[in-house]
């Protein structure tokens, strides 16, 4: 309610002008039924033409004004609507952006696609409650009132009858409530599974699981419909009382109407007006009970994008330092933490060397140095603490990498791992990554990854549309778009996790060469167990069982080092198909 509430405060100004127009909107409608009693009692009764022409003019006018505020009403709560969702939208992704590698292990792709799209919507949908709320609230005491002069029996009526509606819709809302959260959990869950089956549907053909995941897909979606269902009985019955229950109200009330004016208590343009009251009455009671039915799809919303705006990243500052508190984005509620403050530490002012004293490895500034690892999961791990993307007692030229300002950091160290997510656009865009560079530098990176061949291969060049993912490419062909982005870059220090081991040796062996004089005189760290590109580096370390257990040029390490001659021959015992080879050998 809170986040609702804030939503309502970013546009003061829309909302008090909405609810004024739905307000006089509202009004209005019970001004035409008066005009009509008149039009009776004083033309038509009383056979004056001339009174009759000029209540029929007013009614008319009366028309116009009302369209024209419905009109003005409409487009006032659809400008509000649709700035609550682009507000809801920049909050998240501007929280997305802060919490960063985390989101992944926290929160499921599908739940954040559909907090994104229908839970936005559904939250800026609730904001019609202060347009057209207000004003059915104003014109069913309005109403109440001018019913009074009537009767005060047709009044007492209709200021007894609202509350016992909201009575019987009541409890259907609460329960709309417990089934559409219980809907729109699983509807994340199958949403995420489905795009992790679109994803991995060559892996899954080729694996032969193709089959077993389809069936459980299909048993979560029968599940997931059991549950629309109950949401869909619940809904029902919800639209059939917003419908059946005014409509009943209005028969009761004109009954009693029609009898009072049998026995001349009303006479008949009352009984026109009272009916007229009493049907204008049904607008306000069903924008009261469609209001509260949108109210609570919008709480189920609202919760769950706070719920995402409470993931916060992991605790990188490091054992031994605490954080700040947390620092709530500029009027947001300050219930919603969002991120934490950077480190106050001063970085190196230029090329320093990075240390894990975990592992032992200690990247020296300015070379490339090659780790070769036993196990992935453990050169991912090292990779993430040179980048500071876990909490750990990695430094920087002797400063604890954890008290740097965590922006300092990410613009002077990259890490590029080989399964990076390339956003739909042009291939331009893509390696661009927002900068304002010259074709220049992206012919530079393109050549130094060896995609020279993509770009000339499609139709447009550079300027050829990508979807999301390149799914269009080849997976060697992304591989290398992404190492191409990373270069482009320049960044100080550069760290990459596997860049090559989608391409073939040819193409490997021309990187190799490539990354090496590209990257001449600053920071690189290639994380890899080919011997192509270990064989290009000036120092490369061996990790194996989480330690670094020798280091040494490609060459020393192969004669000396039994376990990393057996890693990077992938398996062979031949020592030599490890060995480096010219480059113009590997060209060949």
């Amino acid at each position: 309610m809170r986040y609702l509430w804030w939503l309502a405060r970013r546009q003061p100004w829309r909302v008090l002008r909405g609810s004024l127009l739905g307000t006089a909107w509202m009004v209005g409608l019970s001004v035409r039924p008066y005009l009509i009693a008149r039009a009776v009692d004083d033309g038509l009764r009383a056979r004056d033409t001339r009174a009759l022409a000029l209540w029929i003019a007013a009614i008319v006018v009366a028309g116009v004004g009302l369209s024209y505020l419905g009109i003005m009403r409409h487009r006032t709560m659809t400008f509000l609507r649709e700035d609550a969702k682009a507000r809801s939208a920049e909050v998240l992704l501007r929280h997305l952006s802060r919490v960063g590698a985390v989101l992944p292990r926290r929160v499921g792709a599908g739940e954040v696609s559909t907090i994104g799209g229908s839970d936005i919507d559904w939250t800026a949908q609730v904001l019609t409650l202060t347009g057209p709320g207000v004003g059915a609230v104003v014109a069913y005491g309005v109403i109440a009132v001018v019913l009074w002069s009537i009767s005060p029996m047709l009044a007492l009526c209709v200021l007894l009858g609202v509350p016992v509606v909201g009575l019987v819709v009541g409890p259907l809302l609460r329960r709309l409530e417990r089934v559409e959260s219980a809907y729109r959990r699983q509807q994340g869950a199958l949403t995420a599974r489905s795009g992790d089956i679109v994803a991995g549907l060559r892996v899954l053909a080729g694996v032969g699981g193709r089959d077993l995941f389809a069936r459980r897909y299909a048993t979560r979606s029968q599940q997931l419909r059991a549950e629309g269902y109950r949401v869909g009985a619940v809904n029902s019955w919800i639209d059939a009382a917003i419908v059946a229950i005014p409509g009943l109200f209005l028969a009761a009330v004109v009954w009693l109407t029609a009898r009072m004016a049998v026995t001349g208590d009303v006479s008949i343009g009352e009984l026109v007006a009272v009916y007229g009251y009493v049907a204008t009455l049904i607008v306000p009671v069903w924008f009261l009970l469609e209001g509260s039915y949108q109210l609570i799809r919008g709480r189920v919303a609202a919760r769950r994008i706070t719920d995402l705006l409470t993931v916060t990243p992991d605790d990188v500052g490091g054992p031994g330092r605490r954080w700040p508190a947390y620092v709530p984005e500029a009027g947001l509620p300050a219930s919603v933490p969002l991120a934490r403050r950077p480190g106050d530490l001063t970085a190196p002012d230029g090329p320093a060397d990075l240390h894990d004293p975990l592992t032992g490895l200690t990247v020296r500034a300015g070379l490339l140095t090659g780790v070769a690892a036993d196990d992935p999961a453990a050169a991912v791990a090292l990779a993430d603490r040179l980048g500071r993307y876990v909490a750990s007692e990695a430094t920087w030229g002797g400063v604890p990498l954890s008290g740097i300002a965590l922006d300092e950091v990410r613009a002077r160290i990259l890490v590029a791992d080989h399964d990076s997510y390339l956003f739909a656009g042009t291939l331009r865009d893509i390696l661009r990554a927002g900068a304002d560079d010259d074709d220049e530098r992206i012919d530079a990176a393109l050549r130094t990854a060896s995609a020279q061949d993509i770009v000339d291969a499609l139709p447009g060049g550079l300027d050829t549309p990508v979807d999301a993912r390149a799914r269009t490419l080849s997976g060697g062909q992304r591989q290398r778009i992404r190492l191409a982005r990373a270069l482009r870059t320049e960044p100080e220090v550069l760290i990459l996790v596997d860049p090559t081991s989608a391409v073939d040796a040819h193409t490997e062996a021309r990187v190799a060469e490539r990354l090496r004089a590209a990257r001449a005189g600053r920071t690189t760290v290639v994380i890899a167990a080919s011997p192509l590109l270990l064989g290009r580096a000036d120092l490369v370390a061996h990790l194996s069982a989480g330690r670094i257990t020798a280091t040494g040029s490609h060459t020393d390490l192969l004669e000396g080092d039994p376990g990393y001659r057996h890693l990077v021959a992938r398996g062979s015992e031949d020592p030599d198909i490890a060995q480096p080879t010219d480059t113009e050998e590997a060209y060949r």
